[in-house]
């Protein structure tokens, strides 16, 4: 009889003698929201993975244990907080306050109008300047916004989709302000508007023509920003707009597939540009569904982009990937327990080998965080990754029975749903037709259901309630005289401008719109004659129209 055989026996003959000896009858336990079955005891038998061709080593395909072979012993992974608010001015005080503290990434939120390409002036979004990310609308502000920071020697990470070559173009003419090379940036724009269709909701053209600016984008980096990630694959909306674990990578991988298929037929290589591509993940507060989906996840991948592109390079297979704690597990009530979640959600991405991270601060739910709440969750990533000993071992939770199986488990689950969107005519169609935002409802709609129900504890939401009379949490005060503030900076950039440079900037931008060339080298034409967000924006709706979300009736 083999040893797994022998386990097996055992373990049933522990089940019945357990079960016999208990009072309290044991239900079935699932995790936390896959509802993938969790074993009582885990045992080697519940392990499908062999140890060479499944686990195997950091470093080595496929990659289970980690993408580097050595992960954090000797470095940690990056350390972000993602920040932006008001003025490029106030952004950029900030960012300064934040490196003083120990973060060694730059992490750049955008406000809602420079993300969907408003100026600031635009008496339509006067009410969302500068309120949930810094507001940018021509180069100047992107030359106070990086004042004083040394982007040789930082990497910035672009929260930033239907802009993202307008950022681009900005950013790559800062730096040659500064006298540095495009080749010497580092960092990562997430560029993903498959997941603006889906769950976000920032988009402002049509598919097709987004398509073509996610391509010219990964097509423009491979040859001009070779240190340059030009696109973050996002699951993180995603989860947070409802989807599960296992959902969040297989609806990820799924654009990651299609993007990869799109500049493929650009003429590229998979492995020209496949080691830039990475990856932008939610960390919610099941701790090891949390961990095997990052393991799972690297395996899937390492597997599709081998089998499915036919990759050779082993760094194309790589998944590397920034966390972000669940910003949807942030509870307005009790405040201060988002301190508790965040903190486990960071260190179940730490064991789950993140390569970049950022915690939510506590006051999230009802605010933009303060320097205080800001420091605080930078905190919690040093405390981790300095005093834990989580650093001194690569995988440390791996060979857990338990880890290993439900690595496993999602694995293959996630697998399953890959293959049903690509057999049912791939992500756009899936898109285009609803199936995906339609899953992540209905997931959304059965969580909510479970929370009220009480099925699903959240502690000081619908369980240890405690009569909260007021607020002691310290809000961030958003400038009142922003709009105004940003409309005499455009003013004085119009003034000071060549208006003839300009135009002839952007009809030239609009002539390479209607026809196939790559749109990065026109945009970054324009930017730098300080043509604004909008107009550029404004060319580019004026060729590809914008995208209407079809309204059921």
């Amino acid at each position: 009889m083999c040893d797994e055989e022998r386990v097996r026996r055992k373990k049933k003959e522990w089940e019945e003698n357990l079960l016999k000896s208990q009072k309290t009858p044991l239900s079935e336990q699932k995790t936390g929201s896959a509802g993938i079955p969790a074993p009582l005891l885990a045992t080697p038998a519940d392990v499908v993975a062999g140890y060479l061709p499944d686990i195997g080593f950091p470093g080595e395909f496929p990659f289970t244990r980690g993408v580097y072979p050595s992960m954090y012993v000797g470095q940690p992974w990056t350390m972000r907080q993602y920040a932006g608010f008001g003025t490029a001015e106030e952004s950029n005080k900030r960012y300064k306050y934040l490196l003083e503290q120990g973060q060694t990434g730059l992490s750049v939120a955008f406000d809602l109008p420079t993300q969907l390409g408003y100026d600031s002036d635009d008496p339509e979004v006067e009410a969302e300047v500068g309120r949930l990310g810094v507001a940018i609308d021509t180069l100047a502000d992107m030359e106070l916004l990086f004042d004083g920071l040394p982007l040789d020697k930082i990497s910035t990470s672009f929260t930033i989709n239907s802009t993202a070559a307008v950022i681009l173009a900005m950013y790559a003419a800062v730096a040659e302000s500064q006298g540095i090379g495009p080749e010497k940036l580092r960092g990562t724009f997430q560029n993903d508007m498959l997941k603006e269709y889906v769950a976000r909701g920032t988009y402002i053209f049509p598919p097709a023509p987004s398509m073509r600016l996610v391509t010219d984008i990964i097509e423009y980096c491979a040859g001009n920003l070779p240190r340059f990630n030009p696109i973050s694959i996002s699951g993180y909306h995603i989860r947070d707009a409802g989807a599960d674990a296992v959902q969040e990578l297989a609806f990820t991988f799924a654009n990651g597939i299609t993007y990869i298929e799109h500049v493929i037929a650009r003429g590229m290589d998979v492995d020209d540009f496949a080691s830039r591509l990475s990856f932008f993940f939610a960390t919610h507060n099941d701790f090891f569904e949390e961990v095997a989906k990052y393991r799972a996840g690297r395996r899937l991948w390492a597997r599709l982009v081998k089998s499915r592109f036919g990759a050779k390079d082993p760094r194309s297979m790589l998944m590397r990937f920034h966390m972000q704690t669940g910003g949807s597990t942030v509870t307005a009530e009790q405040p201060l327990n988002n301190i508790a979640r965040t903190t486990l959600q960071t260190l179940a991405a730490a064991l789950g080998g993140a390569q970049s991270m950022h915690v939510c601060s506590f006051d999230e739910a009802f605010t933009i965080p303060t320097e205080e709440s800001a420091r605080t969750a930078l905190r919690t990533q040093q405390i981790i990754a300095y005093e834990t000993g989580v650093t001194k071992t690569v995988d440390p939770l791996g060979g857990s029975y338990y880890v290993e199986h439900l690595t496993d488990e999602i694995e293959e689950a996630a697998s399953a749903l890959i293959g049903r969107i690509m057999d049912g005519g791939g992500m756009i169609k899936a898109i285009e037709e609803g199936r995906i935002q339609k899953m992540i409802a209905d997931r959304a709609y059965e969580y909510e259901r479970e929370v009220q129900s009480g099925e699903r504890v959240i502690v000081g939401r619908n369980k240890f309630r405690i009569e909260e009379s007021g607020r002691d949490v310290k809000l961030h005060e958003t400038d009142p005289e922003i709009f105004e503030r940003q409309r005499r900076k455009i003013d004085a950039v119009k003034a000071k401008r060549n208006a003839s440079r300009v135009e002839a900037a952007l009809a030239a931008l609009k002539s390479a719109a209607a026809g196939d060339a790559n749109l990065v080298p026109p945009i970054m034409a324009a930017v730098k004659e300080y043509a604004t967000v909008g107009e550029i924006t404004g060319v580019l709706k004026s060729v590809f129209g914008e995208f209407r979300e079809p309204v059921e009736i």
